[in-house]
């Protein structure tokens, strides 16, 4: 009778594992006219990514068959989303369009997360306008690319992780009217965490500033572009930690309102900021440092036609 039990138990529990394993697969999909009771399969999808991310595996892909609103999400684990090949969107009211944060998982910190190809909306001139567009808080890296990132009432992509040296890596995207900033790069603790990131190709449109990078991090933007916003285009701010950011190839126009507004600023002691190729025209102010941030020339760019004034780099020094 135990030798029967016991042979039961060993098959119900590889019957289990198998079922736990076919569970989550490597892709998964989404639809517009899906349902979330379905497997997520090609011929079966899901309605939302929220749907579908609990039954992809880690390192898995989440694709869209066809256009759609699929909903808000929390990725706590490498996973890629991507809606290229038709429209897909995330339409988030009044909370987050993604999260990003394993902490909770098994191995904090090593998420490699990739969002492609999506139209991030916090649904503006609604009752309940989304907050963050991408909100990042652990994790080991983020990809954003050729995605639009508009209308929320705090940042576009707010990356501000927790532990580590995170690192974000955004390209081909827009981040447009976001009333908290368009991209903001933090560690939350700040001296016991790192953040560095890279833009390639972004465009950042009136929100209330353009890039902000803070405290231990460090910037790298190259062929992007910073207009309208409100107050700055470019910020390299330090209360006390070292920020760097390194402007290659960029455009500043129309940013600030007042003399303490520019398209590019460095501020604080540990701030500096590396401009090469960098036109600053139009702004309130061209360049500006404040409580002896720095910037540095490669003698290389084009500051002018600034309404209040053109300002200088710092220091120069010569091209190798």
């Amino acid at each position: 009778m135990s030798i029967t039990k016991l042979t039961f138990s060993t098959a119900f529990c590889l019957v289990l594992g198998a079922s736990m394993a076919q569970a989550q697969a490597t892709r998964t999909w989404v639809s517009g006219v899906g349902d979330d009771a379905n497997p997520c399969s090609r011929t079966a999808p899901c309605k939302t990514f929220a749907g579908a991310i609990s039954k992809t595996a880690v390192g898995g892909e989440i694709d869209a068959i066809d256009p759609g609103g699929f909903g808000a999400v929390t990725i706590t684990k490498s996973v890629t989303i991507d809606g290229g090949g038709t429209f897909a969107s995330i339409l988030a009211a009044s909370t987050n369009g993604i999260n990003v944060n394993d902490s909770a998982g098994p191995t904090p910190g090593t998420a490699v997360v990739r969002i492609r190809n999506l139209s991030i909306n916090g649904v503006s001139g609604g009752t309940s306008p989304g907050l963050n567009g991408i909100r990042f808080t652990s994790g080991a890296a983020l990809f954003v690319e050729n995605c639009q990132v508009a209308n929320f009432t705090q940042k576009g992509i707010d990356f501000e992780p927790g532990s580590g040296n995170a690192q974000l890596f955004v390209s081909g995207t827009n981040v447009e009217n976001a009333a908290g900033g368009g991209i903001f790069v933090k560690p939350s603790l700040a001296g016991s965490a790192s953040a560095r990131a890279s833009l390639d190709g972004v465009m950042l449109v009136r929100n209330s500033f353009g890039l902000r990078a803070e405290d231990s991090s460090t910037v790298t933007v190259r062929n992007s572009l910073a207009s309208q916003n409100g107050n700055n285009g470019f910020v390299a701010f330090s209360t006390s930690l070292p920020v760097q950011m390194n402007l290659e190839h960029s455009l500043a126009t129309e940013n600030g309102s007042n003399s303490a507004q520019a398209g590019a600023i460095a501020f604080g002691a540990n701030a500096v900021l590396h401009i090469s190729e960098f036109t600053s025209v139009g702004n309130t102010v061209g360049l500006l440092t404040t409580l002896g941030g720095s910037i540095v020339s490669f003698g290389n760019n084009r500051i002018g036609g600034n309404t209040i004034a053109d300002g200088s780099p710092t220091s120069t020094v010569a091209q190798q």
